[in-house]
């Protein structure tokens, strides 16, 4: 077998694979010519070896998955795993050892040195093991098999770097600036196609700058020719189209592949789409809402072709185009894309609303969403809004963060959308065909080489020394902020202040608005300091002022970039008064009045009443909350409030720190209410926004005053009590091994008490889980007049109105019957309380889908009294896992409870209506 040699110093692959009849193993026969690339002597040459990515537990494709919320390659068996069966490597006909062939990179040590600008020459025999596609979309499935990073190769990127480097499924580029040559024997039936120019069926023989990728299958899939005055192109799909889909792509890529070539210069001869790819790149946020039966159109059909495959050829071109390492430099393709976007929609979508075709859905003959800001909310300006909701969480990272590290959500809103935007606002400060011609000339200056972006950015600032800022800029969390501080009439002109609170050198986006919707732009350049700008401009009829308007910059705050040069608020912005939350309109100080109706608890019943905040979709800094209600119940006034203001510093151990008050009145028995007033803070440290790894520390004060009954009275309650509590909590929530810890104290005059609670649970097959929970709760101090403080066994005494009990002081009934996994945490309905020490251990297990066995045991001391041990077992059935969930008790130290007459009594359940848990909980794996 002989390689074509092309030219000097580009790499040659000749591979001939043989597929077996069940499509499971590939038997390959390659021949390499692999150029030292590198300014340095090699004693080894690096093979990438990346099908052991899927061979076990433990690699980085395996915990990248998990972190992605995904078990399959977890569990998977070992037919479904993919693996290097056999390997020999031959030099000059002479064996080369490999050391360990269940590794992802193999270095071959080299007899003679290999100098830069040499080549040598390699033969290869191996078996590969093909995984199930499942995994990462490449691999063997029941229709067809998909090849990708399968076939061994040289590590272009690092051959001189001895560090593994490792399969994550996130589609870096491998191989480029190759010869390939590859030949397959197939099954019968079957066919080959790629992103390599076909000779003869089943032979592909090209030059690429991009990994090669094959799909096999029993099917031949379409493709469209696309033939203008500047473009021949085919475009080949790895996945069958439907009749009217091929009918508008054959409308809509002629116009996709010419608005691109005008603004990056070069369209490849032949591009070829996956499924995996098409997925991955098409249009975030233009999907139909369904709920339920019922499904809701944003946008037509041919509307959602458009727009998503604009996007698919968008990054399929720059992948093809430009060779970068997606690690380090993943933000200039996708930025790229991103720009080319947002120029398409402001071409052919200039006024289509993000809602679409939605804002016009009608409901008893009104269109309910024209009351929310978010039917007004332009398409365009999606880009701005993802990263301003992933900022105000402080969760968001810096733009040349390594790709690896960086969360689903901030590969989409920061390397895409952040950058897209800078691109854009870049653009339009120099001047669209400035920028664009700039573009071109980079791409083609690099075309069949490495590119490093940053020197992109340089050649932007000599270009224009106000882009002079990006360098510096993608290398942080930014929190730059523009604030329109006041404006002055001088004579014919208005004298404006603008603040900025960055020494950088960024330009500003001024524009002001007439009554009549006359609009005029000024962009007004800033000095390197955070001093106040004094911007001169003629007065005309101005009737609003505005800073970079529509999300162009990303800014960390948008509210004070609108002020009112007339009218009652001149010089401020407008109140308005909202009736459901909403995208917030920054040019508005907002005020949302929400209905509350909710059950409460067995005394209160139904509360019916209105909610004052300034909570919007997105987090902020100052929130207020205020609540008065109805009590159905009492046919009392009772509510709540809050207070409270965030400090969230960009690059810090701390994601935030929180300061609080708040008050509420409810009742906890019949005609008995209690107050409750607290002081807070909350400090949450940062996380990587990858990891399910999160930690806090949080210290309060409560004051509390209650109601008494005469009884309560003639025993001594409390009626006014202050509690002091510190404590710091650990939580680890990733899929297999799930764990947390929390360690606290409570104090008061009369007692003062520790407490510490570890959890874990392990999913020991799919779906299918054991948890273990410890517990240990000791008094250092405890002069209490009764039990109200003391540790509970089987119930909790809930002194802090913290844990949404139906029936705060119900001793018996189904209210009584309410769990709450805490304390103690047995199910069995033991006697008594303790005020001295316990200890516990809670654990459940699955057993047959729904249903669980559990068990639980402890120790406690009480004063004065023996050490006890006690335990209970039983069945726990989760109706919705831990949401709603039944606890049947079996045996336990009071003995066979099924045998007792008042068993219906003893059956607990847990009910928790807590919305922002399951928000959280289908949000993992996002950030």
């Amino acid at each position: 077998m002989g390689v074509a040699e092309v030219s000097a110093q580009k790499d040659s692959i000749h591979i001939q694979a043989k597929l077996s009849q069940d499509r499971k193993t590939l038997e390959v026969s390659e021949e390499i010519v692999y150029y030292n690339h590198s300014a340095k002597d090699l004693d080894s040459v690096k093979l990438l070896n990346w099908v052991a990515a899927y061979n076990k537990r433990g690699t980085s494709l395996a915990y990248r998955k998990l972190e992605d919320r995904n078990t399959d390659l977890h569990f998977a068996r070992q037919d479904q795993l993919g693996k290097l069966l056999q390997l020999q490597v031959k030099s000059s006909d002479q064996d080369i050892p490999v050391s360990d062939t269940s590794e992802e990179n193999l270095f071959l040590p080299l007899k003679e040195i290999l100098k830069p600008g040499e080549k040598i020459r390699l033969q290869l025999q191996y078996i590969l093991q093909l995984p199930d596609s499942r995994f990462t979309g490449y691999g063997t499935s029941a229709t067809g098999t998909a090849l990708k990073y399968f076939f061994i190769v040289p590590d272009r990127f690092d051959p001189d770097n001895i560090s593994a480097r490792e399969y994550q499924d996130i589609e870096e580029s491998v191989s480029f600036n190759t010869f390939w040559t590859v030949n397959f024997d197939l099954p019968a039936t079957y066919f080959a196609e790629g992103n390599l120019k076909q000779s003869q069926p089943n032979s592909f023989t090209g030059y690429l700058d991009a990994d090669p990728e094959f799909l096999i299958s029993p099917d031949q899939y379409p493709s469209i020719a696309i033939n203008t005055d500047d473009i021949h192109t085919e475009v080949k799909f790895g996945y069958p189209l439907k009749p009217e889909e091929k009918q508008d792509l054959e409308f809509y890529l002629p116009l996709h592949l010419n608005f691109i070539k005008q603004r990056i210069g070069t369209i490849p001869e032949s591009i070829y789409i996956s499924e995996k790819f098409r997925n991955k790149e098409d249009f975030f946020g233009n999907n139909d809402i369904t709920f339920w039966k019922y499904r809701f159109r944003l946008f037509t059909a041919a509307e959602n072709r458009d727009m998503d495959y604009f996007g698919i050829i968008s990054k399929k071109v720059l992948d093809e185009s430009i060779i970068t390492d997606k690690q380090d430099f993943h933000w200039f393709k996708n930025g790229l894309k991103s720009y080319l976007e947002i120029q398409y929609l402001r071409k052919f979508y200039p006024d289509t609303k993000l809602l679409g075709m939605l804002n016009d859905t009608k409901i008893f003959g009104i269109k309910p969403l024209k009351l929310f800001h978010a039917s007004d909310v332009k398409l365009t300006e999606r880009y701005g809004l993802a990263y301003q909701y992933i900022m105000s969480q402080n969760l968001d990272q810096k733009i040349d963060e390594k790709f690896s590290a960086l969360s689903n959500f901030n590969d989409m809103a920061i390397s895409g959308f952040e950058t897209g935007t800078l691109f854009n606002y870049t653009a339009d400060q120099m001047g669209r065909q400035n920028f664009e011609s700039l573009v071109q000339e980079f791409i083609a200056g690099n075309r069949d080489q490495e590119t490093n972006p940053k020197d992109f950015l340089k050649e932007l600032a000599v270009k224009d020394t106000r882009a002079s800022y990006l360098s510096e800029f993608i290398q942080h969390k930014n929190r730059v902020n523009f604030t329109l501080k006041r404006f002055r009439k001088n004579g014919d002109f208005l004298d404006i202040k603008i603040q900025k609170n960055t020494p950088a050198n960024i330009p500003v986006k001024l524009q002001t608005t007439s009554r009549d919707g006359q609009k005029k732009e000024y962009w007004v350049e800033t000095e390197e300091s955070r001093k106040i700008k004094t911007v001169s401009i003629p007065a005309l009829d101005i009737y609003k002022i505005t800073l970079n308007d529509e999300y162009i910059f990303p800014e960390s705050n948008y509210r004070d970039n609108y002020l009112y040069a007339k009218g009652l608020f001149s010089n401020t912005k407008k109140i308005k008064l909202k009736l459901i939350k909403d995208i917030p309109n920054p040019e508005f100080n907002e005020i949302y009045i929400n209905p509350r109706v909710r059950f409460s608890n067995t005394y209160d019943k139904f509360l019916i009443g209105l909610n004052f905040k300034n909570q919007s979709f997105f987090d902020q800094k100052f929130l207020y909350s205020l609540t008065p209600t109805y009590s159905t119940g009492t046919g009392k006034l009772t509510g709540s409030g809050a207070i409270a203001y965030s400090f969230l510093p960009a690059e810090s151990l701390i994601r935030s720190l929180t300061f609080g008050v708040s008050g509420s009145y409810f009742h906890y028995d019949y005609d008995l209410a209690y107050r409750k007033a607290s002081i807070y803070s909350n400090l949450s440290f940062m996380k990587n926004p990858r990891s399910t790894v999160s930690s806090s520390f949080g210290i309060s004060y409560n004051y509390f005053e209650r109601d008494l009954s005469q009884l309560m009275i003639a025993n001594n309650d409390y009626d006014r009590y202050n509690l002091w509590s510190a404590g710091y909590g650990y939580n680890d929530s990733q899929s297999i091994h799930e764990k947390s810890l929390g360690v606290s104290t409570q104090w008061m005059e009369d007692f003062h008490k520790v407490t510490a609670e570890g959890f874990y649970r392990w999913e020991f097959a799919p779906r299918q889980k054991l948890s273990v929970r410890l517990f240990a709760g000791y008094f250092i101090k405890n002069n209490t007049r009764n039990n109200t403080f003391n540790f509970g066994i089987s119930r909790v005494s809930d002194y802090s109105f913290s844990y949404n009990l139906l029936g705060q002081s119900a001793t018996g009934g189904i209210l009584s019957q309410q769990f709450i996994l805490a304390d103690g945490g047995f199910k069995s309905f033991i006697p008594g309380t303790v005020n001295k020490w316990i200890t516990s251990v809670n654990v459940d297990t699955s057993v047959w889908k729904i249903f669980h066995v559990y068990a639980d045991a402890g120790v406690y001391d009480n004063k004065n009294q023996s050490t006890k041990f006690i335990w209970d077992s039983g069945v726990k059935v989760r109706i919705i896992p831990d949401f709603l969930e039944v606890y049947l008790p079996v045996q336990s130290s009071l003995g066979f409870e099924p045998a007792f007459k008042d068993y219906g009594k003893r059956i607990r359940y847990t009910l928790i209506l807590n919305l922002s848990s399951i928000i959280n909980a289908a949000r993992r794996g996002w950030y």
